[in-house]
């Protein structure tokens, strides 16, 4: 069936539209060019403004750079360079080294493994450099892990996250967008059971689907109105030749990208033909922005099918979590052992894909964590990127977790008594 060659059909779409890219790219240098004498006429203006839209349409997005080379402390300017300090074949861990010689508090963001690369949390990185030794989950694209690498499932997300987390040491802060929300919880959770000693000193949980029973978006109510199979039947493809991951079935980043422009797409056609008057009218600064969002929005990666199955029946289809009945290994998660890590929720109040109340269920589910050791946020006026990234995470939402973090770094709460155990 044809749906079983979505990922072919699509490669060779993208190589047919060569010649055309081409075109369009010779049409931008002859009519946009500053010294040719069509550049400041309408139509040379229009052509112009029209082959750049067709060619951003078109193009395939690499992988953006987070690009920050510098933050500032204390109104001084100080040099920031990355480093990989741990490596895996999935994913490796990046640290943001600040060259002030300041020691600060650790803290480790996991990226969603959701369709787009670590960068989309560009600003969230951006935010804590000042106060934190920031290090961040950067998920590789699976089209380019070779088949002889293995697998990775939700179990090996969870591994992961508590192997970054042992590298870290004990007593930093973890900082979970969306999707992770779940299985750095879960790590968590089986760190305090086993008595290990790098159990983190907080977990920060923004706009997580911890519980998606409490108030359903469209994306919680599609997965369970579809089931299991139809996402297995629909979703997933094998990685074309010549990928390094030939052969692997993967969810791929250009169905998930369909997904994404699905749910607001008047929101983006409006943005194209936005972006073309920009370019028209000399904005350059609009045109800028525009060029910026979706150098980032329209950069996505394949996904694992066994990752994508697996969180997609865990997570939304069987609320395995908050019914007490998640394993890991086969060993049982519970939240109840969770007594040290201190708790931190984050939502939007207009989030349409994690509803209001659906990270906040953490904080029911850890019946052992004293009140002390939680806190909750809610968001007014912000969406699901709003929780992570803009001008009201930086004012609001940000300086309340270094808060919260300073607070715990002050005087760190006594942990509550390990005698209940987690609601279902």
């Amino acid at each position: 069936m044809l749906k079983n060659y979505s990922y072919q059909m699509y490669e060779f779409a993208h190589a047919a539209l060569a010649p055309a890219r081409a075109m369009s790219d010779a049409s931008r240098f002859v009519f946009g060019n500053a010294l040719s004498p069509f550049a400041n006429t309408l139509i040379g203006k229009n052509i112009a403004a029209g082959a750049e839209v067709f060619e951003r349409m078109t193009r395939r997005y690499g992988k953006p750079v987070f690009g920050l080379g510098e933050t500032t402390l204390g109104g001084v300017a100080v040099p920031v360079h990355e480093a990989v300090v741990w490596s895996r074949p999935f994913g490796n861990l990046v640290r943001f080294c600040r060259e002030d010689g300041e020691k600060a508090p650790k803290l480790l963001i996991v990226a969603p493994m959701s369709g787009h690369y670590a960068t989309l949390l560009r600003g969230t990185v951006e935010a804590f450099l000042p106060t934190h030794d920031v290090h961040i989950t950067d998920w590789v694209d699976a089209r380019q892990v070779p088949l002889a690498a293995g697998g990775f499932d939700l179990d090996d997300y969870i591994d992961y996250v508590r192997d970054m987390l042992a590298h870290l040491g004990g007593g930093a802060h973890v900082l979970a967008v969306c999707q992770p929300s779940v299985p750095v919880i879960a790590a968590v959770a089986l760190m305090e059971a086993h008595g290990d000693p790098n159990v983190p000193k907080s977990m920060s949980l923004m706009g997580g689907p911890v519980d998606t029973r409490r108030s359903p978006t469209a994306v919680n109510l599609l997965a369970e109105r579809r089931g299991v199979e139809w996402f297995r039947d629909n979703c997933l493809q094998v990685v074309p030749f010549p990928y390094p991951g030939f052969a692997r079935q993967v969810y791929p980043g250009f169905l998930q990208l369909s997904g994404f422009m699905a749910m607001n797409l008047d929101r983006h056609v409006n943005a194209q033909f936005d972006m073309f008057n920009h370019l028209v009218s000399g904005d350059g600064d609009s045109a800028e922005k525009h060029r910026d969002f979706y150098d980032e929005y329209m950069a996505v990666m394949d996904l694992t099918a066994e990752f994508y199955m697996q969180t997609v029946e865990t997570v939304f289809v069987d609320h395995a979590l908050p019914r007490g009945e998640m394993r890991h290994r086969g060993e049982l998660i519970d939240l109840a052992a969770i007594h040290r890590c201190a708790l931190m929720t984050v939502e939007g109040e207009n989030d349409d894909i994690s509803g209001v109340g659906q990270t906040a269920a953490a904080h029911d589910l850890c019946v052992n964590l004293a009140p002390a050791l939680k806190r909750h946020y809610l968001q007014k006026d912000v969406g699901h990127y709003g929780v992570f990234n803009g001008s009201r995470f930086r004012r609001e939402i940000a300086p309340r977790i270094v808060a919260f973090h300073r607070e715990l770094e002050a005087s760190p709460p006594k942990s509550g008594p390990k005698t209940k155990r987690a609601a279902r």
